[in-house]
C-alpha cells in the first residue's frame, strides 16, 4: 500500500528538487524513494558507523 508523505521544505529547495527530477526525467516521487532505499538497513553498515559516534558528541561545550 502507497500513503502520502507530507514534508515542508523551502521553496528554493522544491525548485531545485523539481529542476533535478526533470533533468533525470524521473519523478519527485522516485528520486525521494531512491533516496530511502539508499540508506542503510543493517547495523553492521559502514554508513552507521559515523552516525553511532555523532549520537555520542555532547550536545552543548558544558556537556
Amino acid at each position: 500500500m502507497k500513503t502520502s508523505l507530507h514534508c515542508r521544505i523551502t521553496e528554493k529547495r522544491l525548485d531545485k528538487l523539481r529542476l533535478y527530477a526533470a533533468r533525470k526525467q524521473k519523478t519527485m516521487t522516485q528520486l525521494i524513494s531512491d533516496f530511502i532505499d539508499s540508506l542503510p538497513t543493517e547495523v553492521g553498515d559502514k554508513r552507521l558507523e559515523v552516525d553511532t559516534r555523532v549520537e555520542k558528541l555532547p550536545a552543548s561545550p558544558q556537556d
